[in-house]
């Protein structure tokens, strides 16, 4: 990319007119440049070229002129993106000059990814400019088809060249819309927008990043209204509405449906889990009538757990299986005054994505063999969330690999209670390239529970 920002800098630099006498060299912003001496002759003061004359001699065809410094095999290098900022910020009317969509978006990445987010808007701004028209041809014609789908370029063969311009792809949809093609003329028009939308979804966020709440909020609705399936600006629109608009139960439940929408577009993305948690807390906040009343709310189930007493601490041998083996070595047993402290802990949703996080912490820790570290992480949940399948599966899987006594009976008990989740650890961990664990797994839960309903499937996976 930073080559391609070398060569949108350069044309932008070189954009104006210039009174230079044909094939001069570039002359540097802010330098003058002699005017050429009548009849051609070199203007006074000018070294002679080699050989004498008034003209350089000609060069042999891919050779440097003469006197320049030799080049590295590969060229020069590209100028780094500091130097590249500060020659911009010098030109003067770079931000009026008129652009191509290319170098606006050019521009404003370059910014964007050198953390000026506030200067980037502007360029970006420029660039979506650029097919203002093209975007509302699209939703024209999207909306004459109805709930007819939008074909893919391909199949509209909208014959797009490999270099074409966002504004050359748009004269050919607008041609189509003529000629009354609205199928042709949506698909083509989407296939224009396709870098206008990634350039809209880096300006929501710069303007995010910048404080701008409600620009980002309102951009991030331009993306959705020509691709709802979105993945960063349906997710990002969810949460800066469950962030900003706590007091607005519309707003909330906006969100809600926004993160329902996410996890059934995109099931399999590393947000999905922490979308589904944040839904439930808007859906549980819209409910409440808005944050501060959800706030009072917990703040008096609270109050009413504080009031009632602490049952009497068992022995551990009338405990149930999973307390007192978690006593033995899987986790400290709890004395009154930890029990206490954990119920009266109030349950946040920075909570509750702290401990999905050190769940996910754990897993990894077990995919990559560091079952003490994996065995520590569960150790923090499993006292605030003790049905928590996924954690019990991971904690017994952590004490098997680490060999501890009571590490059978823990997965005795993990299986017992959910042995679902013990078989989508198995997953988890083949997905993150554990495939000999992930195998190990599923082989000690075939050995474990011969009564497995998904017995035929988990066979495949151990035996494949």
């Amino acid at each position: 990319m930073m080559l391609a920002l070398t060569f949108a800098t350069a044309a932008l630099l070189g954009a104006d007119p210039s009174n230079l006498p044909p094939n001069h060299p570039p002359v540097p912003p802010g330098v003058s440049a002699s005017p050429a001496a009548p009849g051609g002759a070199l203007p006074q003061g000018h070294p002679p070229f080699a050989g004498g004359g008034d003209t350089p001699a000609p060069a042999a065809p891919g050779s440097l002129p003469a006197g320049h410094p030799p080049m590295s095999e590969t060229g020069r290098a590209p100028p780094s993106a500091e130097e590249l900022l500060k020659q911009l910020d010098s030109t003067e009317g770079l931000r009026t000059r008129e652009k191509t969509f290319e170098i606006a978006s050019s521009l404003g990445k370059l910014y964007y990814a050198n953390g000026r987010t506030a200067d980037s808007v502007m360029y970006f701004l420029q660039a979506e400019e650029k097919a203002v028209k093209t975007r509302a041809l699209y939703l024209e014609q999207r909306k004459k088809l109805g709930k007819k789908p939008v074909p893919s370029a391909e199949e509209a063969q909208c014959g797009f060249a490999a270099n074409a311009s966002v504004e050359d792809m748009g004269k050919v949809a607008e041609e189509r819309a003529k000629k009354g093609d609205a199928a042709g003329a949506a698909a083509c028009a989407r296939a224009a927008l396709a870098p206008v939308i990634e350039v809209e979804v880096l300006r929501a966020n710069a303007l995010y990043l910048s404080g701008d709440m409600q620009g980002a909020l309102t951009v991030y609705g331009r993306v959705l209204e020509v691709v709802p399936s979105h993945e960063e600006a349906l997710f990002s629109r969810s949460a800066v509405l469950y962030e900003t608009k706590g007091e607005d139960v519309k707003a909330l439940q906006t969100a809600h449906e926004g993160f329902q929408a996410f996890v059934a577009m995109h099931p399999d993305s590393p947000r999905a889990d922490l979308a589904k948690q944040l839904g439930q807390f808007a859906e549980d906040t819209a409910k409440a009538g808005g944050r501060q009343k959800w706030k009072q709310a917990r703040a008096e189930d609270r109050r009413v757990r504080l009031s009632q007493p602490l049952p009497p601490q068992r022995p551990m041998e009338a405990m149930p299986p999973a307390q007192a083996a978690a006593g033995s070595g899987g986790m400290p047993t709890l004395t009154p005054e930890m029990v206490d402290a954990i119920q009266n802990t109030e349950r946040t949703p920075e909570l509750e994505a702290g401990l999905a996080k050190l769940v996910e912490e754990g897993e990894e820790h077990l995919a990559r063999g560091r079952y003490d570290e994996a065995l520590a992480a569960y150790r923090r949940v499993v006292p605030f969330q003790p049905e928590n399948g996924r954690a019990k599966a991971g904690m017994a899987w952590a004490m098997v690999g680490l060999g501890r006594p009571m590490a059978d009976r823990i997965w005795g008990v993990a299986v017992s209670s959910d042995a679902a989740a013990v078989e989508k650890l198995g997953d988890t961990l083949q997905a993150r390239g554990d495939e000999r664990g992930a195998k190990a797994l599923w082989t000690k839960l075939l050995n474990s529970a011969p009564d497995y309903p998904n017995k035929a499937n988990l066979q495949a996976k151990a035996n494949p």
